[in-house]
């Protein structure tokens, strides 16, 4: 046996409940992973509220955590027991104390990478990778969009666009928010409550506009977004965190400049293991040797999943968030 957090049904923060759940041993292709360190991401909530459905409930929940591999099943050479690794996709139900993983989903970690780090970077950086390298491939003198500029994905973003030779325009929602996104390598920032974005980017860009945009806020940001690109520019749409995205009529994409809108998804861009390694490899180097920065705002006992989830969804949360399965709560027998 083991714990986790488990959905029953579909609904707020207070449907995540802390329950002992079976364990297996690892069957062929499968290895049993300890965890020391749980990402948070904005589709965990998707997942609770039934947003992206999952395939059955109850339910675990969860894409991302590090940990050490305990066993392997028949026929596993991409890991071994004793052998730190990391996660990011996958099936769900990474909150959970340990599970059984498909072996071919994880990453060894370098030396220089904690546990607590590699849970805060590799669904997030990851996405920045695909994003800024294959998505649309960022260039040096290019100026560039990022919406949630201060959030988990937008922090890594704005430092590895930089690296690549980007000017960085960031939206974020306070002040506080702003600060923290100049700080990783946002040259503007925009405060969403105070500045019209799509004004100030026209001015920065001096009316021509930018090649792309990033947008994981969706409804609240969507068409605006499309008002900041140049002709011919592309709109990344990678979340929703303010609501879906209503119905587009296409035309609106040639009466705004001939425009390109994509929806991508990390499970398309790292579902060989090639390419998934190679965007590891990349995110590891970033971090080992060039310097990027990988913030972790807060850690929660991953007990405490539904207060993370709810200081998640009121924006309270900055960088990326962090649980840890704690045997007992600190401070409880």
């Amino acid at each position: 046996m083991t714990r986790a957090m488990m959905i029953d049904q579909y609904g707020g923060p207070e449907v995540l409940q802390w329950k002992e759940i079976s364990l297996t041993a690892p069957g062929p292709g499968e290895a049993l992973v300890r965890q020391t360190a749980i990402g948070l991401n904005f589709i965990d909530v998707y997942h609770r509220r039934g947003l992206y459905p999952l395939p059955s409930l109850p339910s675990g929940i969860g894409s991302e955590a590090a940990g050490r591999v305990e066993a392997v099943g028949p026929g596993v050479t991409e890991v071994a027991a004793g052998d730190r690794v990391a996660y990011a996709g996958g099936p769900t139900g990474a909150y959970s104390e340990a599970r059984v993983m498909p072996a071919h989903r994880l990453v060894k970690l370098p030396d220089g990478i904690s546990d607590p780090q590699a849970a805060a970077m590799m669904l997030k950086g990851m996405t920045a990778e695909y994003l800024l390298r294959r998505t649309f491939s960022v260039k040096p003198g290019d100026t560039i969009l990022f919406h949630a500029a201060a959030g988990g994905v937008g922090m890594i973003a704005c430092q590895w666009a930089k690296r690549l030779g980007a000017t960085v325009i960031g939206t974020v929602g306070s002040r506080k928010k702003a600060a923290l996104a100049a700080a990783h390598d946002c040259d503007h920032v925009i405060v969403t409550g105070e500045e019209d974005f799509v004004a100030r980017v026209r001015e920065i860009t001096h009316g021509e506009g930018v090649p792309v945009v990033y947008d994981s806020v969706g409804k609240d940001t969507f068409l605006r977004s499309l008002d900041c690109l140049r002709p011919r520019g592309l709109l990344v749409s990678f979340g929703q965190s303010s609501g879906m995205v209503p119905p587009l009529d296409i035309t609106i994409l040639s009466t705004k400049g001939s425009l390109f809108l994509t929806r991508p998804t990390p499970m398309h861009y790292t579902a060989k293991r090639e390419d998934l390694l190679a965007s590891a490899s990349a995110l590891f180097d970033a971090v080992l040797h060039d310097g990027m920065k990988i913030e972790i705002g807060r850690t929660y006992p991953l007990q405490d999943a539904s207060k993370a989830h709810a200081d998640l969804e009121a924006r309270k949360t900055t960088g990326s968030t962090v649980l840890i399965p704690y045997p007992t709560r600190p401070g409880t027998d």
